[in-house]
């Protein structure tokens, strides 16, 4: 977390990117101190989803492609969150409006509803208590995979009482020029590539270095933070840059996404690379220990957890067509279904283990933990065969390349970022 705000409530508007679909909800709830009421898209309020997402505070936003009265059912909406604000409770907003398909660092257009929102609900109350905006940045390194990291921004509040003049004598130039420092304050809580071309070069580089906000390429004696800082200023410097076929830059690009797509054709990794140039005997006893001391966990977790998760993940793979919402869907599915099923357990524990209520209570609360030690204990049976597989593979060809395109990076990027 970075600057997280200490207060509950607050008559304030969060404005968060929105890279990860449900997750981000999810995410900034959990992780964050204030109570917040959510703007979620109206298509996924059905006549059975509406009730629960009622009683987990979001509220519908509609677009212009969900029916011809947007404008009003928006209006509606726009009344119940004044409400949610005058009674001091804040609101979060996703002010991209949607996610892309394919995860990448940066913002979109940001659109006026959450300034807009604020100025009514100041009319409503007179402008006799102060309503506030603030920033969020949701920096995942990668949201679709389970176990990556996150780190949450906030940026410092914006007070929109301060704007009651510039308001009243033009409203439509105040908001557009607040929404637009509202945009610029949520670019400097993430990693923002202004570029979607340039995407790639600046993931191959952290990955190279080791030193980004990347899932599986990292240091682990660098802080998240710091790396978090590492792809903000890396993004930042390429935001400057002019990247074209026929310079430095432009055939570093090339080099790099040909290194990778290659390592990709043989079905390897640049994690294991790095391994390998850092392990030249190969020693997978790390992986062999790991497994070893989660096995009975791991046992307990693929009993309680693994059989629902098969179908969860069948189920939702199906039906949904874009996998920006499955990991998110994956997850919450998972919770209800696995703590529901698992119910009886407790009854089975305490008549068929041991009498004890809250021992089996206990038992029951430890299946998550369970679940995990499954999952991780998979995770390296596999890195365990991948590995033995990258210790029978002649690596020359591909570690003199990968050399190559590091002296490459070293003279086209900045030494700061090497």
């Amino acid at each position: 977390m970075v600057n997280s705000p200490k207060e509950f409530f607050g008559r304030t508007i969060y404005v968060s990117n929105h890279s990860a679909s449900f997750m981000d909800p999810l995410v900034v709830a959990a992780l964050r101190r204030p109570i917040v009421f959510f703007m979620t898209r109206s298509d996924v309020f059905t006549t059975i989803s509406k009730p629960f997402l009622w009683a987990c505070q979001m509220l519908p936003i509609y677009r212009q492609h969900d029916g011809e009265d947007t404008k009003k059912k928006n209006e509606q909406v726009f009344q119940k969150c004044t409400n949610i604000l005058k009674y001091g409770r804040n609101l979060l907003i996703f002010g991209e409006g949607f996610t892309d398909d394919t995860f990448i660092r940066r913002l979109k257009p940001v659109k006026k509803g959450a300034v807009r929102i604020g100025f009514i609900t100041l009319e409503a109350m007179n402008w006799k208590k102060n309503v506030y905006i603030a920033a969020v940045g949701c920096n995942y390194s990668n949201p679709n995979q389970m176990l990556s990291d996150i780190l949450i921004s906030t940026s410092e509040k914006i007070c929109l009482n301060d704007y009651r003049e510039a308001y009243k004598e033009n409203p439509s130039k105040t908001i557009t020029d607040l929404t637009k420092l509202v945009e610029k304050l949520m670019q400097e809580q993430i990693t923002h590539v202004m570029k979607k071309e340039n995407a790639p070069m600046h993931e191959n580089i952290m990955m190279l270095t080791r030193k980004g906000i990347t899932p599986d390429n990292f240091d682990r004696s660098r802080s998240l933070v710091d790396r978090w800082k590492y792809s903000q200023k890396l993004a930042n410097w390429l935001n400057d840059q002019e990247v074209t076929e026929d310079n430095n830059l432009g055939r570093f690009k090339s080099s790099s996404d040909n290194y990778f797509k290659l390592l990709k054709r043989f079905k390897l990794e640049e994690r294991l690379i790095h391994w390998k140039l850092s392990n030249r005997n190969g020693s997978r006893a790390k992986e062999i220990l790991t497994i070893i001391a989660l096995f009975p966990l791991a046992i307990l977790g693929l009993i309680h957890c693994g059989i629902p998760y098969f179908f969860i993940k069948r189920f939702v793979e199906k039906s949904f067509r874009r996998k920006v919402f499955w990991g998110s869907v994956k997850l919450i599915l998972g919770k209800l279904t696995i703590g529901l099923l698992n119910i009886p357990v407790i009854f089975a524990f305490y008549y068929f283990v041991y009498p004890n209520w809250w021992v089996s209570i206990l038992y029951y609360l430890l299946i998550g933990i369970f679940g995990l030690a499954a999952y991780i204990s998979m995770l390296k049976i596999r890195d365990f065969k991948k590995k033995g597989i990258i210790n029978k593979t002649d690596l020359s060809k591909f570690i003199k390349k990968r050399e190559a395109l590091i002296e490459q990076m070293k003279n086209v990027v900045p030494t700061e970022f090497h």
